[in-house]
């Protein structure tokens, strides 16, 4: 059915244009990654815009009220726990401001939706710490100037979306001239680009074109549960997965006000492995326990459940015994006053964390991202009053920022590693005896300062860097996103970042071997540390990371 003569749409209009966005937004996650300014293949803008939207629209997807502020709330909730990267976090904060611009909206004119992408807007420019122009942010912010003078009684939406498209492309088109980095590699901005699919599937439903789209991809398939696994005669030791979306009520409880501290207390007397957040008048609330019913009588005083699921964790233990798989309960560690979070790939790399002290690695890097819920699972388990976080890649940051800010449990202090040499640095020089987390934060930054962090990994296409060639399968040599070398052999490549990084001027060398690393390889990194820089403290390391051939830490 063709809308673009429609003057107002209602919360099922608003879900099927948002899905498909999405769908728009599927069918090019893999050009959106090849846009990555940098040619190696670690691109995944796509990807984590995706998963951020698409956990968005299955919450929304949920909600059953036909109401545009009731989906859109849905929506931005659904999306601020899957926001992954910075390109995800930002589409998060968008639809975070749109949602309090659509506030109390049942039905929608292009005045309420126009107002709404203003407070996305808005909301998405406050988050960034120091906004870079020629981003995704200056493609949602250029789609609206001007606007508010073509909103009057008679626009339409199909009138008012064209006029927000052609914009974003005009925007798109010009993020090159913004950012040089954009200029020199050839392509317009990823994040932008995402924003603009978006708004083109938008549009396309708006005229009538729908595109197919399921979250199959995005979810585990629906497993047979095998009842027998569970018996009569079964002892019951592991109680329930008890999860929850509960409205607050203003009947019932001062919204506004609402400590969610109070329903965590009550949590722990019941159970453990506790998850609770309050995102403005809803409560996302998972526990384990023996009495699940507890669990929903306590939190029932407080308001009505949109969503409720109760799973028999003894059928998910017997299971993984009948396939003869390790289950071991979980038992949360006892509070400690300081603990530190770190994101790494690699075997080696997390053995190695471990040993320096990290209490809790999260698995995940260039191409996965871990999103703002996997931090907040994390936060809950490592169970400390100071939790110091290493990102160590600036499109995880945002999304450990936002983790930080939404965990009321802890104090979350995000440190600004860029990368695994940054965090190895500050890591083996751990030191907590200070009755000072701010003393500490600043300590770790300070030892970051002494190290730089270099890598190497085969380039995926042509690009020119000043007086830099690369041609595509090369092995480029890097820091922060700032090519030094460039080589068809991987150790010439080496020697030259080495160069480059002035290492002669260094005392310590540390090699992490990436996951496709050969003996030779090993062997010939050994014969050029140890020939052209002997006088050089040198280790290496296993670290079976992806992607980076080798990664080269200096001291």
């Amino acid at each position: 059915m063709n809308y673009t003569g429609y003057k107002q749409i209602d919360g099922a209009l608003f879900e099927k244009f948002i899905i498909n966005g999405a769908a728009k937004l599927k069918e090019n996650v893999k050009m959106i990654n090849d846009l990555n300014v940098f040619p190696i293949p670690d691109g995944d803008t796509g990807d984590n815009m995706f998963r951020t939207f698409s956990g968005g629209i299955k919450n929304m997807q949920q909600e059953q009220q036909n109401s545009v502020t009731k989906k859109a709330h849905a929506l931005a909730v659904g999306m601020l726990l899957s926001a992954r990267g910075n390109s995800g976090v930002i589409l998060s904060q968008i639809f975070a401001g749109m949602d309090n611009g659509l506030e109390g909206v049942e039905v929608a004119n292009m005045s309420d939706l126009s107002k709404a992408f203003s407070e996305g807007v808005k909301r998405a420019y406050a988050t960034v710490v120091s906004p870079v122009e020629g981003t995704i942010l200056t493609v949602a912010r250029e789609a609206l100037e001007g606007t508010n003078d073509i909103i009057d009684d008679n626009i339409t939406l199909g009138d008012y979306s064209e006029v927000i498209l052609g914009k974003m492309r005009v925007s798109l088109a010009n993020t090159p001239e913004l950012l040089d980095v954009l200029k020199e590699a050839g392509v317009v901005d990823s994040g932008g680009a995402g924003l603009y699919l978006i708004a083109q599937g938008v549009l396309e439903a708006i005229k009538g074109n729908d595109s197919e789209f399921t979250l199959e991809s995005e979810q585990k398939q629906t497993q047979i549960v095998d009842f027998s696994l569970f018996g009569k005669d079964s002892v019951f030791e592991y109680g329930y997965c008890t999860e929850f979306l509960l409205r607050l009520m203003t009947a019932k409880t001062d919204v506004d006000n609402f400590d969610i501290q109070t329903v965590i207390d009550y949590l722990g007397t019941i159970g453990d492995s506790i998850v609770a957040l309050k995102e403005d008048s809803i409560l996302k609330i998972h526990v384990h326990t023996m009495t699940p019913s507890k669990a929903i009588e306590y939190c029932q005083q407080f308001g009505e459940f949109l969503t409720i699921k109760i799973e028999n964790m003894m059928l998910q233990h017997n299971e993984h015994e009948a396939k003869k798989e390790a289950d071991i309960p979980k038992v949360q560690k006892k509070r400690s006053k300081y603990a530190s979070c770190v994101v790494t790939t690699g075997s080696g790399n997390i053995e190695v964390f471990r040993q320096l002290g990290a209490d809790h690695i999260i698995d995940g890097g260039q191409g996965r991202n871990p999103s703002t819920g996997d931090f907040i699972k994390a936060f809950d388990e490592m169970n400390a009053d100071n939790i110091f976080v290493f990102p160590n890649n600036t499109n995880i940051f945002m999304a450990a920022e936002q983790a930080g800010e939404l965990y009321t449990k802890s104090k979350i202090y995000v440190i600004p590693s860029k990368n695994p040499g940054q965090a190895y640095a500050a890591l083996a020089m751990l030191d907590y005896s200070s009755d000072d987390a701010e003393a500490i934060k600043e300590n770790f930054i300070s030892n970051m300062e002494f190290v730089e962090t270099g890598m190497v990994c085969k380039a995926i296409r042509n690009v020119e860097y000043k007086d830099i060639t690369v041609k595509n399968n090369d092995y480029i040599g890097f820091t922060n996103k700032k090519v030094l070398s460039a080589a068809e052999d991987k150790i010439d490549a080496l020697s030259s970042l080495c160069e480059k990084l002035m290492l002669e001027d260094k005392e310590i060398v540390t090699v992490f071997y990436g996951a496709d690393a050969t003996d030779e390889d090993k062997r010939r990194v050994r014969e050029l540390i140890n020939g052209k820089y002997r006088d050089k403290e040198f280790y290496d390391v296993d670290g079976k990371q992806e992607i980076y051939d080798f990664i080269v830490v200096l001291e």
